[in-house]
């Protein structure tokens, strides 16, 4: 910044005003120092910027999405809510393992990154989340809710899995199973609860045997649906509480060469570009992946800019698409 101040002819200080904006100078001086750069090439360094300032304008990405894709949508929205605001973002897949988690978190912390989005694993100690709070972390938890302490944002899970159950009821199912996802989760949680609200409404009993566990891929939900299938008394509609395991019960079902919808009905949580082109065609619950990417950075940037404020959970409504595998003409 000397050279280029001592190569315009102006104090070092206006150099630093003229790159940074923050103070009023004549446009002939703008242009003396911009040509300045260009023929000494000079660039900003960075790094001294933002220890200088305590703000590097990047944030951190912990989230498990090389092998889910409503969470790569997930991420890609974040990515370009962050470019909007100038915001730069590392990314590191956590695998959905607290060990890998945890390792994730501290090593984000360690590249001075301004703060953090985290999909929580099911870790039962919370490690990632005691780490996040000890250092006061600016973190906020997207898709799964945690019990305070954050700011986060997730989709509506209990009322929207409701009306996607309540819908498989309306066309005359009575035994209706459930592959779940990670048990531990906020989501799974949630989404069987909506589960057994949606047959309780409708005077149904809830079976035990017919909710199976998918481990949220699309291998365990395979193996899951096989045992649905297995049943002395089999349901006639299963309902998937994410993608990877309606991709896992398609499977199955094909296996088995049961027909979709004229033997089985099947529905999931999750919408993905390709649902629309399967035969049959998926009916789904469809999260707002835009829109809480979006909402994820918002909430950070704040909290950034405001480490005292109060800490606020937010839910995002999802959307019921009606196609055929539900039995829908």
């Amino acid at each position: 910044m000397e050279d280029v101040a001592r190569r315009a002819r102006v104090s070092t200080s206006t150099v630093s005003h003229v790159l940074n904006g923050t103070r009023k100078v004549s446009p002939e001086t703008v242009d003396a120092v911009q040509q300045a750069v260009r023929e000494l090439g000079y660039i900003p360094n960075t790094l001294a910027r933002s220890l200088a300032r305590s703000r590097t304008h990047t944030i951190g990405v912990a989230i498990s999405a090389l092998s889910n894709h409503y969470f790569s949508e997930t991420v890609h929205a974040i990515e370009t809510e962050c470019a909007r605001h100038g915001i730069m973002m590392l990314f590191v897949d956590t695998h959905d393992d607290a060990e890998q988690e945890l390792h994730v978190v501290k090593a984000l912390h360690h590249r001075r990154v301004d703060g953090i989005l985290l999909a929580p694993s099911s870790d039962p100690q919370h490690a990632a989340l005691d780490y996040l709070q000890a250092n006061a972390i600016p973190t906020v938890l997207v898709d799964r809710m945690a019990t305070g302490g954050f700011d986060q944002v997730g989709v509506e899970n209990l009322q929207s899995t409701r009306e996607l159950v309540a819908h498989l009821i309306s066309h005359g199912h009575r035994r209706i199973g459930m592959i779940a996802g990670h048990r531990g989760l906020s989501t799974t949680e949630e989404r069987i609860e909506g589960y057994r609200q949606a047959l309780a409404d409708a005077g149904l009993a809830f079976d035990e045997a017919l909710l199976v566990n998918g481990e949220s891929n699309s291998q365990s939900a395979r193996l899951a649906a096989q045992r649905l299938l297995k049943l002395a008394a089999p349901p006639s509609a299963i309902m998937a509480a994410n993608n990877l395991m309606t991709i896992g019960a398609m499977h199955a079902l094909r296996d088995a060469k049961i027909a979709v919808p004229e033997q089985m009905a099947l529905v999931g949580f999750d919408d993905f570009d390709w649902a629309d082109f399967f035969l049959p065609r998926l009916s789904v619950i469809a999260q707002p992946v835009q829109a809480l990417g979006a909402r994820a950075v918002q909430l950070l940037l704040q909290r950034i800019d405001h480490p005292d404020g109060p800490l606020k959970a937010e839910r995002l409504a999802a959307t019921l698409r009606l196609r055929n595998s539900c039995g829908c003409p």
